[in-house]
Order: C-alpha cells, then structure tokens, then sequence
C-alpha cells in the first residue's frame, strides 16, 4: 500500500465552529499516529503550521509520529508569517519548492 502525504492547510479539521474543529483535528492527528501503516509525511501550511509549535494538544501524536519516521515539514512563509519559527517542535521548516518536490507524484490527502 502506498504510504500517503497529508497536506495540513489549518489548525482547525474543517469550517464552522473553531473549537469543535480543534476537537476534530486532535482526534485526526491521534488517529493517524496510531494506525498500522504511518504516512509518508505531514506538510503543513497557513495556520496548519501551529500544530507542530504551539498548539500543545496535538503534541503527543507528533511525537509518535515522529518516532516512526514520518516527515513533517512546515512552510517557513508560514512559520515568519505567524511569527512562529523559533516555537517549531516536531519536523523541520521547509519551503514550497521542497514541498512541491515532496507532492509531486504522490498519493495526498488534503487535510
């Protein structure tokens, strides 16, 4: 089975109310760290870039996820926009060329 990239475009896991959508994208991230079959990567952009540094609730399942291999990159665009660079945790800061390269031919779910 093909390993999958996940494409992390915000804090929140779908539209209409923020809190319910911090809910959901902690249950997303659990699941996903704790399934069989890890993904190939998580990518994260925009406001997505705050799980990795600041928002504390997801960070037990990036670690996990970092324990079994998964790359994570963060746009560094991102990471200055939001003021966050020096707060990343889990990955490392990546820039859209490498993000494209990383894309580029793989199966991605859009988160």
């Amino acid at each position: 089975m093909e390993r999958v990239y996940y494409f992390i475009r915000s804090e929140v896991l779908g539209t209409g109310d923020d809190e319910l959508g911090k809910l959901l994208m902690c249950n997303f991230l659990y699941t996903v760290a704790h399934r069989d079959t890890p993904p190939a990567g998580l990518i994260f952009i925009n406001s997505g870039v705050k799980l990795p540094t600041v928002v504390e609730e997801v960070h037990e399942s990036l670690a996990l996820l970092e324990e079994k291999g998964v790359e994570m990159l963060s746009c560094g665009t991102c990471l200055d926009y939001y003021g966050l660079k020096d707060k990343l945790v889990y990955g490392k800061v990546s820039n859209i060329h490498e993000i494209v390269d990383r894309l580029a031919g793989k199966k991605v779910v859009t988160v």
